[in-house]
């Protein structure tokens, strides 16, 4: 689960998003991923394009590697906490590991079209 798999990419997916692993817990994820917004911007993380991967394995254990809008985003220290309590939640989740990273680096090309389309940039 330390690999981003480009090919476990999917339509609904924001740009570089890819998903691997247990199929029956993909959905359930996204859906709570997507009720967790950023505080400066008024669209949920995943649609903002800052998940990278989400990893399931068959025992529920979940690898997700994230980033941020900028390195100085003044919600550095409480949003991976954030995400890793309430994915946890999801029924058949085991465990959750977070990885913050800057590499590479958040542009608005990550975002959804729906995203785009609600912050004017379509």
């Amino acid at each position: 689960m330390d690999e981003m798999n480009p090919q476990a990419i999917t339509e609904e997916a924001p740009i570089g998003t890819a998903h691997t692993g247990n199929q029956t817990l993909q959905q359930p994820i996204r859906d709570m991923l997507c009720t967790i917004c950023d505080p400066e911007i008024p669209v949920n993380i995943y649609e903002l394009g800052l998940i990278y991967s989400v990893d399931i394995n068959d025992e529920g254990d979940v690898k997700l590697i994230m980033t941020l809008t900028t390195p100085n985003c003044p919600v550095a220290e409480s949003m991976p906490g954030e995400v890793e309590n309430k994915v946890s939640t999801v029924p058949g989740v085991r465990n959750v590991d977070l990885e913050l990273v800057w590499e590479p680096t958040w542009t608005p090309e990550r975002m959804s079209e729906a995203a785009k389309l609600e912050l004017g940039f379509i």
